[in-house]
């Protein structure tokens, strides 16, 4: 046997006969990820009388007995520090975070500490999910460095599966609160455009036919001094989704560097106030809890840099 790797028997009974190789897994291994025995099933970790099967829609058949390898998990060497989170919930499997603008969450090139990880390796002292057999915090979806709100990590692999799993199916309630150039006439409606890596650079997203289905569902909230304060609901939840449709409809951000428009007379107010970022806050999240089965909702208010700037455009 390799160093650290264990090795787990799962027998193959009448009840999960004929079933699919990584669900008949999960089912006698509760305490492992489907996603996770998938990982291991295609790097050749499970094997049925020493050979590998490396298929996970592969059919069982009862009396089988798999033996399961499973290799420690890989460090990604980040170090845990004590970076304040405001936390506006928590319990053994899950964890959602009020992330401030300009925190970082993962680690990457330019930024390989001072991020949410290494916060929340720290916070929670190494309780996170390595659904992907990886020790690291089960961060389930992302929100850009510069924009604030809410958003969720996974402390087990249940969790972190069932959460991704509303994710993928767009029932998580996410809503946005952004400030925008001009007031959007009519005061509500839908963008339903793809987005995908612009082909002109791939440093920004655009909207580009063929690329991943994405909708945002906006409506107004008060008119402003040229502007507007808006409510973005997600359909989907694609990188920059809010950012790209609203410029789409000639209404971008307020302070976005990368997708803004912003006019000479807003320009001043922002570089008097020192606001340098898009004006976008992840203001509400609603999901159902993965293992409770019970509704959370959690509401953030804006922060005090993007309620001075909505102060100061009072009409």
């Amino acid at each position: 046997m390799d160093r650290g790797v264990s090795i787990v028997e799962a027998s193959i009974t009448p009840a999960t006969d004929g079933w699919r190789l990584d669900r008949a897994l999960a089912e006698v291994l509760p305490d492992m990820s489907r996603e996770r025995l998938k990982a291991l099933i295609a790097a050749g970790q499970v094997t049925l009388n020493g050979r590998e099967w490396r298929d996970s829609a592969k059919k069982t058949a009862t009396g089988q007995v798999f033996a399961v390898a499973i290799p420690p998990p890989t460090p990604l060497h980040n170090e845990a520090q004590d970076i304040p989170l405001v936390v506006a919930y928590e319990d053994d499997d899950l964890i959602v975070i009020d992330k401030p603008a300009g925190l970082v969450v993962h680690p990457a090139a330019g930024n390989f500490d001072g991020t949410l990880v290494n916060a929340l390796l720290h916070h929670c002292a190494g309780n996170l999910s390595g659904i992907g057999g990886v020790a690291r915090p089960g961060i389930v979806h992302r929100i850009d460095k510069d924009t604030s709100g809410l958003m969720i990590a996974a402390k087990t692999d249940r969790a972190h599966e069932g959460l991704a799993k509303q994710f993928h199916d767009h029932s998580i309630d996410r809503r946005y609160k952004a400030i925008v150039g001009g007031i959007p006439r009519p005061p509500s409606g839908t963008v339903n455009a793809p987005l995908a890596r612009s082909p002109q650079n791939r440093k920004k997203i655009a909207i580009v036919e063929g690329g991943k289905r994405a909708v945002t569902h906006f409506s107004t909230i008060e008119t402003l001094r040229g502007a507007a304060l808006i409510e973005c609901r997600l359909e989907t939840g694609r990188t920059h989704q809010v950012r790209v449709h609203m410029a789409s409809i000639g209404h971008a951000l307020l302070g976005d560097p990368v997708y803004g428009r912003t006019k000479q007379a807003q320009k001043s107010l922002l570089e008097t106030l020192g606001f340098r970022r898009q004006a976008l806050h992840a203001a509400h999240l609603g999901f159902i809890h993965p293992v409770k089965s019970v509704a959370l909702a959690f509401e953030s208010e804006m922060p005090a840099d993007m309620q001075e700037l909505f102060t100061q455009l009072h009409v």
